[in-house]
């Protein structure tokens, strides 16, 4: 599976029917896939990564314990985003940033990645944060971000979700993220689920993209 074949399929219009076949291949196990548990609240299942593109199925379920985040749902990428919902909804957050030393409400944070996980280091940079606009999409839907846009991707309380997420970095850009002011420089180890819980994960969400699409469902 290559970058462009999965960019050729949402531009094709056959994301379900994709979706179904590959996490079906990764539920029965031996797709070497394995998935990780992510800080910004999902699970995710890495497909592809060529240098500086990348795509994953992204998860968000109450059925899977979710990782910690030691800063918060707002950040940015160092890559440009296309995201495909599978089922579910997503509320794409934008952020209102303002830089200021008189009154922060947060500090910006680079993320740092490293094969044992994420670095976190608080950057000079104090800012005033407010949600912006707010756009919601649902399956079926396909948006866009640009890199060095801060959002955050917020799902329905006690919702199911999945998407398509294809990333192309952007040379000279870090990822960000905000957080508490005094946060120190910290490691966060991204943990890997192993071989059954990323089967299960898979399965999960089969079911729910199958379900969602079938009449009665």
């Amino acid at each position: 599976m290559r970058y462009g074949d999965v960019l050729d399929v949402l531009d094709g219009g056959g994301a379900r029917e994709w979706a179904l076949r590959v996490l079906g291949e990764i539920s029965a196990g031996g797709s070497g896939v394995r998935g990780v548990r992510h800080p910004l609240g999902f699970l995710c299942l890495p497909l592809v990564r060529e240098g500086d593109l990348g795509a994953c199925v992204h998860l968000w379920t109450a059925a899977a314990r979710r990782a910690r985040s030691t800063t918060s749902q707002v950040h940015c990428h160092s890559w440009d985003l296309v995201s495909h919902v599978l089922y579910g909804q997503v509320r794409n957050v934008h952020a209102v940033v303002t830089d200021t030393t008189g009154s922060p409400t947060h500090r910006v944070f680079e993320v740092v990645s490293t094969p044992s996980g994420d670095v976190i280091r608080p950057t000079p940079r104090t800012v005033a944060y407010a949600p912006g606009r707010a756009e919601l999409f649902a399956a079926g839907d396909t948006y866009t971000l640009a890199a060095g846009a801060f959002h955050s991707s917020v799902i329905p309380e006690d919702g199911e979700a999945a998407t398509v997420a294809l990333g192309r970095g952007r040379p000279g850009l870090n990822d960000l993220s905000l957080g508490p002011i005094a946060t120190p420089l910290h490691h966060v180890r991204r943990e890997r689920l192993d071989d059954a819980e990323t089967a299960r994960a898979a399965e999960l969400a089969r079911r729910s993209l199958w379900t969602s699409n079938t009449p009665g469902g």
